[in-house]
């Protein structure tokens, strides 16, 4: 198992890209923490892991909040002396044509997709760095890559999840951390498959191996990242969306 005995932070775990993202951390031997505002889904997924011979446990956390995240990196930290990854999956949409969306749509948005993995690279890489090893892998998308119509503020906080992780590419490398971002493309989780038929069928178009992916395709690429065989890759960017950015 790749990820054997390690410790796995995976906010917005509950469900969605997160959900695959834990089931798969969990199958490769890890242990999953998942932060999450969701209780009723994200016991669910703890109790799936479990029951499938996983580990996995579940912290109610705000990523938006810098107090609510260090206050819970401690506990985490108290109870293992460790974190050895950090899925920054967490994120929100409040979509609106640009001279329609409000102050409030623009904040909302910065506040869980930008600040929240500030946020939580913060308080968790301090003790990475005590460790000599860390592996962050923040959400990008690939919308960050080619803008979107209605999202400004969508696009602009995946672009600057890009632009994060460069930088932190570059500060916490020499630290035994690598830092990397996977950006999907259109993706077939509950919330998108509840679309009306017309509209899924005009995203498959786009793509040029005609559908959409599954969840489990983006967790394949966190598991990857997160495992000592990608251990000299850092700082990278990795579109998974059936060629759509061509």
């Amino acid at each position: 198992m790749k990820l054997e005995n390690k410790i796995a932070i995976i906010t917005g775990g509950a469900d969605g890209i997160g959900k695959a993202g834990a089931l798969r951390f969990a199958a490769e031997g890890a242990t999953v923490i998942i932060w999450d505002l969701n209780d009723s889904k994200a016991q669910e997924t703890v109790n799936e892991i479990t029951l499938q011979g996983g580990k996995a446990e579940y912290y109610k956390v705000n990523t938006a909040i810098y107090a609510e995240v260090e206050q819970t990196a401690k506990k985490v930290i108290e109870k293992y002396q460790r974190i050895d990854i950090l899925i920054n999956n967490a994120g929100i949409t409040r979509d609106a044509s640009f001279r329609k969306m409000t102050p409030d749509q623009w904040q909302q948005v910065i506040d869980v997709n930008l600040t929240g993995v500030f946020n939580c690279a913060k308080c968790v890489s301090e003790v990475m760095i005590a460790n000599n090893y860390g592996r962050i892998i923040n959400t990008s998308s690939v919308v960050a890559l080619y803008g979107n119509f209605g999202q400004t503020n969508y696009v602009a906080t995946k672009a600057g999840v890009i632009g994060i992780t460069k930088t932190l590419a570059r500060e916490l490398g020499k630290k035994g951390i690598t830092v990397n971002a996977v950006a999907p493309g259109f993706i077939a989780t509950e919330m998108v498959k509840k679309m009306p038929e017309n509209v899924l069928k005009a995203m498959e178009d786009k793509v040029p191996i005609g559908r959409l992916g599954k969840p489990e395709e983006i967790a394949s690429i966190y598991a990857y990242l997160a495992s000592d065989e990608a251990a000299y890759i850092n700082g990278t960017v990795i579109s998974v969306d059936g060629g759509i950015t061509i």
